[in-house]
């Protein structure tokens, strides 16, 4: 039988996060004593009250639309760019709700977007929010990271807010439903990015499921790299003396790979495989092929990764007598995400009255983080990426176990709550002047744009 590995660090993290959320609560509370929340003194803007509660008896009464939708999803899954079901149907749903929906935006085949917008407004000078949906799967597994959830509670959110925003007069500006694809292994959001979709967007927001509500969490930027050594063939007993062994300088690269890690900071992560080194052992192989992902918590640390991984693959290339080529980024990079804390307060307001406690950012630890393209988005315009609770503790993203939990009617639950809370944060961001004001300060104040290119 082969030796489990132990369970001691994941047994104390999850200690700790139990620790971390007690204190939390407790602090959450508090606040609720001392009614610090704008929310428990006053309305944000004339009608807010009314309005949450209007988007609350929407989204309660898409029920059993959601579960359809993301039920459907989940029993059909596509890979990234391959949605054509996912795409046809949601914009049938959305179709059947009376909206105007376009698929193929951005120059993606199953991107898709619709609108609706208060009747004064004007692009000119008032708002734009974008609701993302995403819903591709993964290879082998299906919906093992729960992107039906993710499109059942976007495009409910949509609903929702779209029946509120026609009859209020205190919100000026417009919400918007982009579907997004290839998120899996891809970053589509940055295909749509540079197709123009996000033109006009003052936010952006959007949820993800996981095993805890939170707020707030870490995801770290991502690059990809293939590196190819080109050698010399030869015999390997009778004339090896007359080959340079690229296979040699692959597995030099690997092991330096394993030395840098030493170096690097705790939040960087660092994978590599060798997909090719030769045919058969009697030939020295010209030709050794390595697929290597580097992820990073900030921008600029991934840049500096980037730049120590190309100088351990010229030395590995040096060291053999070989040469080495590098294609970084087949599909763009993506960014880590920069979490807009004046909407994600928000956001878990919105859920406090759902019945649902979204942990701060910092409860769960920054290591137990993975990438997505919203990273992309959030460095374009101020943006939130809530994780919302749809499996037990400890069972983790991008397994069979996960891709279960991910069609159940806790998951459906959750999916419902979560349109309610994006539509409730959508309608503040346009009607609440002083909190998209702060969304654009603290964005402004993180750095401001960046684009990946």
């Amino acid at each position: 039988m082969l030796p489990q590995p132990s369970t001691a660090y994941l047994d104390a993290m999850r200690e700790g996060i139990e620790r971390r959320a007690r204190a939390a609560k407790a602090a959450r509370a508090a606040a609720r004593k001392a009614k610090a929340t704008a929310l428990e003194e006053a309305e944000s803007y004339p009608g807010q009250r009314s309005a949450w509660k209007r988007i609350a008896t929407v989204g309660e009464s898409l029920r059993a639309d959601l579960r359809e939708l993301a039920f459907d999803l989940h029993d059909h899954p596509e890979e990234a760019f391959e949605e054509h079901h996912a795409a046809a149907t949601i914009a049938a749903l959305l179709r059947a709700h009376g909206h105007r929906v376009e698929v193929g935006v951005g120059g993606l085949a199953t991107a898709l977007r619709a609108e609706c917008a208060s009747p004064n407004f004007d692009p000119q000078y008032d708002p734009t929010v974008a609701i993302l949906a995403e819903y591709d799967a993964l290879p082998g597994i299906g919906h093992g990271c729960g992107h039906n959830i993710i499109a059942a509670a976007g495009v409910g959110a949509f609903l929702a807010a779209s029946k509120s925003i026609k009859n209020m007069d205190a919100v000026r500006g417009r919400i918007i439903l982009l579907g997004t694809p290839a998120e899996e292994g891809h970053t589509g959001k940055e295909y749509l990015i540079r197709g123009g979709a996000f033109a006009g967007v003052d936010a952006a927001m959007m949820v993800h499921p996981f095993s805890f509500d939170l707020a707030e969490h870490a995801w770290v930027g991502r690059r990809t790299l293939t590196a190819t050594f080109h050698g010399v063939a030869a015999h390997a007993s009778s004339e090896p003396f007359m080959g340079r062994n690229a296979l040699d300088a692959a597995t030099l690269a690997y092991q330096g790979f394993g030395l840098l890690r030493q170096q690097m900071p705790p939040s960087d992560r660092l994978h590599a495989i060798i997909i090719e080194g030769g045919q058969r052992p009697s030939v020295i192989p010209d030709t050794a092929t390595m697929t290597i992902y580097v992820r990073s918590l900030m921008a600029q640390t991934l840049s500096d990764l980037s730049e120590r991984i190309d100088a351990v693959l010229d030395g590995a290339a040096l060291m053999a007598g070989v040469e080495v080529s590098k294609e970084w980024d087949e599909h763009p990079a993506s960014l880590p995400v920069r979490n807009n804390h004046a909407l994600s307060a928000r956001w878990a307001a919105t859920q406090e009255e759902r019945g649902r406690r979204a942990l701060p950012g910092g409860v769960v630890p920054d290591t137990l983080a993975a990438s997505t393209d919203f990273g992309n988005v959030s460095h374009l315009v101020p943006g939130i990426h809530p994780m919302v609770k749809i499996a037990p503790q400890g069972v983790a993203l991008h397994t069979r176990a996960f891709a279960e939990y991910a069609r159940s009617e806790a998951a459906v639950d959750t999916a419902v709550d979560s349109a309610i809370g994006l539509g409730q944060v959508a309608l503040d961001t346009l009607g609440d002047a002083p909190l998209l004001a702060a969304a654009r300060e603290e964005f402004k104040a993180a750095g401001g744009v960046l684009r990946v290119e």
